[in-house]
């Protein structure tokens, strides 16, 4: 899961591209792409700037696209190269830098509601065989009376039609989801449920709960995510490039006892780093001022920081910080942390580790809109409990004793500070920060002038090239 969303662009420097493949477009741009609905969106919409993204595996068609719906709409067209953080979210950021009207985000998306620009995905047209789909899904549910709910990768929207019409008559109880691309709920629909983009029209009095889950699409984030949301559903899937169905066998229990040992660390933790993973899902400034607001009645201090795509090298360079929390898409926000120097949790482990009115209920949320006021799992901060009444707690990690009661909400009248301190005899104050303090204790704190107490030397030549290759170092032979 780290390479997905992390990458330290050491795979990037060493990729060889072959430039006959790379620049040979697909034969059937039209139907892969979707032309004439792309084309239509764009006119209807009256838009004269757009925004292409593609993720990279897509790159090699982006100039023919490109040419193509500017001669069939008359807008420009803009490609959008690389993203800002993963290439399932809309980057409205990189699109507002040419003042875009709209976005087209081609290839797989997470399907977040975007905060600003109409966006139209076009997933593309992957292959997929029904008949050996099929088939595999006869062969792992047998009973034809299995309560089963079909999942899909979006890149395989285009063919479930097909697939039901094949699965329907056999299995009454099956039940396919619908991509719904931030379309409102509709109230009238009974029985409907929501989640990751995607609609279910759910009977059953339990819910989703009481079905088993099958999936089409190859092993990744998505399935990840799907499989410790309904960690209680069974799963099982067909991976369409080597055409193969089988059960997964991810041992969903350790996976969530990780995430439960990640709480215990969040609440140990006296420094919290809040990490922007995202700049265009919708209700991101939110959850951000939310998770600033719960840290400070949880005594915590914490520091938002904005790093582009995290990797260990990155978030090495805050020691001070004893936990990360990221932001990001509910795919996205699943980094695996054990590569990092820090852990790196979801907004609602942070939550389960600072709110004491949550409480662990076997349902795991990877959205973190879910936890706004108005959601479906927000729960209120409760009220402050005086330190001497508050039951205190032991720690899971160290055995000491820790508080587990929140502080009062700050109020407008400032109490005198405590974070002044005397820093010489000339009387001069200084702010006392965890970040200060912590390179206070550093015995290396970076460059430093040293005026007069280094020699002076001539410039020499040093060496040249880029950092992962200079030219003097392929001379040796081994």
């Amino acid at each position: 899961m780290a390479t997905a969303f992390s990458s330290d662009g050491e795979a990037a420097l060493r990729r060889e591209l072959c430039a006959a493949a790379a620049a040979a477009p697909r034969s059937d741009l039209d139907g892969f792409y979707e032309m004439d609905r792309a084309a239509a969106f764009v006119r209807d919409g009256g838009f004269r700037k757009v925004a292409l993204q593609f993720p990279d595996e897509l790159l090699a068609d982006a100039v023919e696209v490109a040419g193509r719906m500017e001669a069939a709409t008359g807008a420009e067209m803009y490609v959008l190269g690389d993203t800002t953080y993963g290439s399932c979210c809309v980057d409205e950021v990189a699109a507002e830098h040419v003042g875009a009207e709209a976005v087209l985000h081609y290839g797989p998306a997470c399907l977040s509601p975007c905060r600003k620009l109409p966006v139209l995905h076009i997933f593309g047209r992957q292959p997929l065989d029904i008949g050996r789909c099929t088939e595999a899904f006869r062969e792992l549910y047998p009973e034809q009376q299995s309560c089963v709910v079909v999942l899909y990768d979006v890149v395989y929207a285009h063919a479930m039609g097909e697939l039901e019409q094949q699965l329907c008559p056999e299995y009454p109880n099956i039940i396919f989801s619908r991509l719904v691309c931030g379309d409102p709920p509709d109230p009238t629909v009974p029985g409907e449920e929501r989640k990751f983009g995607r609609q279910f029209l759910v009977e059953a009095a339990g819910g989703l709960q009481d079905y088993a889950m099958f999936y089409v699409g190859t092993e990744g984030l998505a399935l990840t995510s799907f499989m410790l949301t309904w960690n209680c559903c069974p799963f099982s899937s067909f991976n369409p490039t080597t055409g193969c169905g089988r059960r997964e066998t991810l041992n969903v229990n350790r996976a969530l006892m990780r995430r439960l040992y990640l709480v215990e660390r969040a609440r140990d933790a006296g420094v919290v780093g809040i990490l922007v993973g995202t700049l265009g899902v919708a209700g991101y400034l939110t959850v951000l001022q939310h998770l600033r607001q719960l840290l400070c009645r949880a005594g915590k201090r914490s520091y938002t920081l904005a790093v582009g795509k995290p990797n260990p090298a990155k978030l090495a360079n805050f020691l001070e910080v004893d936990i990360f929390v990221l932001v990001a898409c509910a795919q996205n926000s699943l980094l695996d942390s054990s590569d990092f120097y820090r852990p790196v949790v979801t907004p609602y482990e942070l939550e389960l580790a600072c709110n004491p009115a949550r409480e662990w209920t076997g349902n795991y949320l990877t959205d973190f809109r879910d936890l706004l006021p108005g959601a479906c799992a927000h729960v209120e901060l409760p009220p402050a409990v005086p330190a001497e009444e508050a039951v205190p707690d032991v720690s899971l990690i160290t055995g000491k004793m820790c508080a587990t009661h929140l502080c009062g909400p700050p109020t407008s009248q400032l109490p005198p500070s405590t974070t002044l301190a005397c820093r010489d005899q000339t009387r001069a104050l200084a702010e006392i920060s965890p970040a200060a303090s912590f390179l206070e204790s550093r015995s290396w704190r970076g460059l430093e002038q040293q005026l007069g107490q280094t020699p002076v030397s001539k410039a020499v030549q040093g060496r040249r090239g880029i950092a992962i290759a200079y030219e003097d170092e392929g001379c040796e032979q081994p």
